[in-house]
């Protein structure tokens, strides 16, 4: 692949450009669409901060799109102070069950367009867009550049996005499609794990061939390229810190890479659809500097007030659904264990405790945030009892942050509510997906009421197993 200087000064080209964390910068003659625009500043708390600086030119050209998606709520997508300064754009949004980021950003005065799920949106001349939203609150978002595809797959999970045959669909249509994709270690996950003598738990994760997970996505949807992606990040809290060992670099990404139909592109790049051809923008790498707990009003020596208490409570028992999945949270805040009981009469033997400070603990419990926690990796997570998987999943992750914080389904009742919202919008590729995952629990009820669409998904569902 020819890589050429493009004059920026002569930006009246069509192509896209990637920097930052999760942004691609779409041009149709001036810039006209950026996602998930986080070009300064922290996340989580203070713990994040991003590891290569967005070059001035490219913070110009996210001021000046008319357009910004938002694939999700995470600090690193939804950047507040980021959003503060594109006002003046429309704010597009996936169609994510309970509203809750629409509501919140139209509260706040932003022009807001929800996009419909598999529907393209004519944005100008050569660029349109199809969200595709899935029930981890999670979204897809395909950009056609003058008959470029962008799959822009940011941080959703092959898991819980039952859309993905639509998807390797419309890329065949395709003779140049891009892939980008949250790639890496795994520290975007909670790997802040203690054993019950707090002694921390070494991750594992840097035992994986980056290149050879990416593949696993590459085979399937089948690009023609690879552009690393919503994976470039650096912990800057000094209670954080610790895991800047398992965060990725850039020269991890094709390990384990081999031969294939997929080209691996650099992850900072501008891409002209005319010719063909890239540049690398090569940002600068941040020189990480650490900044105490303090500095974000995170102090460990302070402890829960009778009030907090009575907050956090209230958040944990509203939950419904975690009746059945734990007995008991411990919240070890200040040196002091508080323990809210959510289990039921029927005990099953599980629970667990964060160790995390005040401040950023209330801050999520009153703004319903505790994924930004996790994902600051700063506090401590110990399990008690009976979990097989040795992490958090899947009997508190998704379902306090997913499903009852940013879905808004907190009781069993709300929970079938919800899942019928995404279902509704494809049912076929929904139920073959809940075939392929074996999410049982999810398929019983239905089926009942929907015999012969059950039959005609197993039997599509085993004619693509024997293929």
């Amino acid at each position: 692949m020819s890589r050429v200087k493009i004059d920026p000064a002569k930006m009246t080209m069509i192509g896209f450009e990637t920097i930052g964390n999760a942004t691609v910068i779409v041009h149709d003659d001036k810039p006209l669409l950026a996602t998930d625009p986080w070009f300064e500043g922290d996340a989580y708390f203070g713990s994040w901060g991003l590891s290569h600086h967005v070059p001035a030119e490219q913070i110009d050209h996210i001021k000046a799109c008319p357009y910004i998606f938002i694939s999700h709520g995470h600090p690193d997508h939804l950047s507040g102070p980021c959003l503060e300064q594109l006002r003046a754009a429309t704010l597009l949004l996936p169609n994510h069950a309970g509203g809750r980021i629409e509501d919140g950003l139209r509260a706040s005065g932003f022009s807001v367009q929800v996009l419909r799920d598999a529907e393209w949106m004519t944005l100008s001349p050569r660029v349109k867009v199809m969200s595709l939203s899935d029930y981890n609150q999670d979204a897809v978002l395909l950009i056609d550049v003058d008959g470029h595809l962008l799959i822009n797959l940011n941080d959703s999970s092959h898991e819980a996005f039952f859309w993905k045959r639509k998807v390797k669909q419309i890329v065949k249509a395709y003779e140049h499609s891009f892939m980008l994709k949250i790639a890496g270690y795994g520290d975007a996950n909670m790997i802040n794990y203690h054993n019950e003598h707090d002694v921390r738990i070494p991750p594992r994760i840097k035992d994986i061939q980056v290149g050879r997970k990416i593949r696993f996505y590459t085979e399937y949807y089948q690009p023609r390229y690879f552009v690393p992606f919503s994976s470039f990040h650096v912990y800057q809290r000094s209670d954080s810190a610790w895991a800047n060992e398992f965060t990725t670099p850039l020269s991890a990404y094709l390990d384990g890479w081999g031969e294939g139909v997929t080209e691996m592109l650099p992850a900072f790049i501008r891409w002209d659809c005319s010719s063909g051809t890239f540049e690398e923008l090569n940002p600068p790498a941040v020189e990480v500097q650490l900044f105490a707990p303090e500095a974000f009003d995170d102090n460990w020596a302070d402890v829960l007030e009778a009030e907090d208490k009575q907050k956090i409570t209230k958040y944990f028992t509203d939950i419904a659904a975690l009746s059945t999945k734990l007995d008991y949270v411990t919240l070890r805040v200040g040196g002091h264990d508080f323990t809210v009981s959510v289990g039921n009469s029927a005990r099953v033997n599980r629970g667990v405790t964060f160790e995390l400070p005040r401040h950023s603990l209330m801050t999520a419990v009153e703004h319903c945030l505790f994924d930004d926690l996790m994902i600051g990796n700063y506090a401590k997570t110990t399990l008690h009892g009976d979990w097989s998987t040795q992490t958090l999943y899947p009997h508190f992750m998704p379902l306090v942050p997913k499903y009852a914080d940013n879905g808004l389904a907190r009781t069993e009742a709300e929970l079938a509510a919800y899942f019928a919202t995404y279902r509704r919008r494809a049912p076929m590729h929904y139920l073959l997906h809940l075939l392929e995952t074996g999410s049982q629990s999810r398929i019983r009820p239905w089926l009942q009421r929907h015999p012969k669409l059950f039959n005609a998904a197993l039997k599509a569902y085993q004619f693509t197993r024997r293929l």
